[in-house]
């Protein structure tokens, strides 16, 4: 099973589990928040649409149509939404470091891959290193093969075997 077919399968399970777990549970009588005050904060918070002002004991309705609730509906650090130990201006903060870490991270990987796309120094140091050795031994190749010439023609005159053509020692004379 390919990589691709794999994702989709435990997707697929997953939205599955999820529907199950939510049409599985048993409908809860539906209360206001209002009929929360002056309990708890964790019984306010049993209803996800509920807001605990932590200086009032207060349980509102969530202001859903602003992102933060305003100050005159209960301070950041008094307010509590989901878990009684979290207010929300620990979690403004909190989110904002997470944030800015993970941007950070997002933005150092970028740069580490757009920059080892090319060659380092490194590399071209020894790229260079390897050019001048091959050049060196060419030109020791090739100062061995003009020996070798040389050598070959003292040993051509010594026996008397020069000539201008390459034919010669094939006629009869």
């Amino acid at each position: 099973m390919g990589t691709g077919r794999c994702y989709v399968f435990l997707f697929c399970l997953f939205v599955c589990h999820v529907t199950m777990v939510v049409f599985a549970q048993s409908p809860t009588p539906v209360t206001t928040c209002a009929s929360k005050t002056n309990t708890s904060c964790g019984e306010c918070l049993n209803n996800v649409t509920c807001l605990w002002c932590e200086s009032t004991g207060a349980c509102v309705d969530y202001p859903v149509r602003t992102i933060l609730p305003p100050a005159s509906l209960c301070p950041l650090p008094q307010a509590r939404w989901g878990v009684c130990w979290v207010n929300f201006q620990a979690l403004i903060i909190t989110m904002s470091v997470v944030g800015g870490i993970i941007l950070l991270a997002f933005c150092v990987c970028v740069y580490r891959c757009c920059c080892s796309c090319g060659p380092s120094k490194r590399d071209r140091r020894e790229e260079e290193r390897l050019e001048r050795q091959a050049d060196v031994r060419k030109m020791k190749h090739e100062e061995r093969k003009a020996e070798m010439r040389s050598r070959h023609q003292e040993i051509r005159q010594k026996y008397g075997l020069t000539s201008d053509s390459g034919y010669t020692k094939f006629e009869n004379n």
